[in-house]
């Protein structure tokens, strides 16, 4: 049975607005002190409430249709270190070089934001289009939130404005590097302000992005 269609009013928050997923809804309020949202079970219902105070529907308990209204949040603990709004990355490879893809997820809801393969590649190229990926959805959407990543060599990388792999350029890989070469433009041609922060591993455990097959 599929999931029921959910819409997620947000009165205050980073960007205000009526959003169709919780990780979207998660990414305007997470972290935003005063932050004021509900879900309703149909867009009409949305947008007559985003149209209206939130005061007549925050602390309300049931919806027109009788059933609770409330949003499940993840009862995962982090470190107070981690700020919980931002988004993780990370890449996997079957050997090195080899089928490797990329994600990034939002670290307070845990919920994958994006995802890229598998192909040919290496570990240290997903981790550095992960970033940039990262990077430019962030800047798309205007949102303001850190990007972690535990590759100190892909955060250098990205840095310098330059995938720094030796993977041989030839027609099995011919896709990627174009990939890499929008990456690197990407990079010179736009600015940002986005925190690029080292996962620390040892005290944090995995980076909420990883796939879980070490």
């Amino acid at each position: 049975m599929s999931k029921k269609q959910k819409y997620y009013v947000v009165w205050a928050g980073i960007m205000p607005g009526i959003y169709d997923s919780w990780t979207d809804c998660q990414l305007q309020t997470k972290g935003y002190d005063g932050a004021q949202f509900k879900s309703f079970d149909t867009l009409e219902e949305a947008e007559h409430a985003f149209a209206s105070s939130p005061n007549a529907y925050i602390g309300q308990k049931t919806s027109t249709t009788g059933r609770p209204q409330k949003i499940a949040r993840d009862d995962g603990e982090f470190s107070p270190e981690v700020v919980e709004n931002s988004l993780a990355v990370d890449a996997a490879c079957s050997g090195n070089p080899g089928q490797m893809e990329y994600r990034g997820v939002h670290v307070a809801s845990r919920q994958q934001v994006f995802h890229y393969g598998p192909v040919y590649g290496t570990n240290n190229i997903g981790e550095f289009l992960a970033i940039v990926h990262g990077l430019a959805l962030l800047k798309q959407k205007g949102l303001n939130m850190p990007i972690y990543s535990d590759s100190r060599n892909a955060i250098s990388w990205v840095k310098q404005k330059k995938c720094k792999t030796k993977l041989p350029r030839e027609p099995r890989t011919e896709a990627l590097f174009q990939l890499i070469e929008r990456a690197e433009k990407w990079l010179h041609e736009n600015s940002y302000t986005t925190p690029i922060l080292k996962w620390e591993t040892d005290r944090w455990g995995e980076v909420p992005a990883d796939f879980g097959r070490k």
